[in-house]
């Protein structure tokens, strides 16, 4: 591989961004010399990639099923057929590490970024008690932070670490209102995984409330993980954690598990639906 795209590629592994090595590696025709070539794609199709795949007219194809690769996180092989030969070419996707926030550095805590840490998660811990937000507690995670939940989470924000697709965030923090305040400066991000501890009972008197003092949309509530995990009986916080963890490797492989809070979300949207059916109802009368 040449220095160029080899340093392209560690590049794009310190800034968090999503790239594909494309490399040729079957080729007939007039594209037998194309063989071997490597070049690295970004997502962006405004983005011109770096390198020379000696492709021709086919490139445009290429490139958009690299962009594809990308966008589905898995590395994949193409086949293309012209007039004067055919080539394969293999696209080995490089993704963005998912980064996975722990709000709360209690004793769910601990095992929760020990284990996500083994998943190959970047692991962020944040608490406001600095004796708790201390890395000889999480030896395994990047980042440990000591600060009021609040305004530690605008500045991950704002940070390198931006909240994206490739976020997942976790409350579990010592007390249901710093939970809440968590919930309230991270609702709208555009996260793949956010979930808040809880019992079905407390989680259900928090949304409502939320709804009525806050003025949120109802439906705003639908993509919170609440109660947070699926359920395998765990009791101690190890297997909390792994309820947890197990809960948010499902989401990012969608896998088929239903989580805890899938029953309480089912029930929030039947209410929702019956509560403007009735209403519909009475304006017809």
């Amino acid at each position: 591989m040449r220095e160029e795209l080899l340093q392209t590629l560690l590049q794009a592994i310190e800034k968090r961004e999503e790239v594909a090595l494309v490399t040729v590696t079957a080729g007939e025709g007039v594209y037998a010399e194309a063989v071997g070539k490597n070049a690295v794609v970004w997502p962006e199709p405004e983005r011109r990639p770096i390198g020379d795949l000696s492709l021709g007219g086919q490139l445009n194809s290429v490139l958009r099923d690299g962009r594809l690769a990308i966008a589905r996180k898995r590395h994949e092989h193409f086949h293309y057929e012209a007039t004067d030969g055919s080539f394969s070419i293999f696209v080995e996707v490089q993704a963005r590490p998912p980064h996975l926030i722990i709000a709360g550095a209690g004793h769910i805590a601990i095992p929760l970024a020990s284990i996500a840490k083994t998943c190959d998660f970047l692991v962020t811990v944040i608490d406001d008690r600095p004796q708790y937000a201390h890395v000889s507690r999480f030896p395994s995670a990047d980042r440990v932070v000591a600060g009021p939940f609040r305004p530690t989470l605008v500045e991950l924000r704002q940070g390198s670490e931006a909240f994206d697709s490739d976020t997942y965030i976790v409350l579990v923090t010592r007390g249901h209102q710093y939970d809440i305040d968590c919930l309230l400066e991270v609702l709208e991000d555009p996260v793949a995984y956010l979930g808040m501890i809880g019992s079905r009972r407390r989680i259900r008197a928090v949304f409502e409330l939320l709804e009525i003092e806050q003025n949120i949309p109802a439906s705003n509530f639908d993509r919170v993980r609440a109660p947070i995990g699926i359920d395998i009986g765990a009791i101690t916080p190890a297997e909390i954690a792994v309820c947890i963890m197990a809960e948010i490797i499902c989401v990012l492989r969608e896998g088929p598990l239903p989580g805890l809070s899938e029953q309480i979300q089912r029930e929030r949207i039947e209410r929702r639906d019956r509560a403007i059916k009735a209403l519909n109802d009475r304006k017809f009368r």
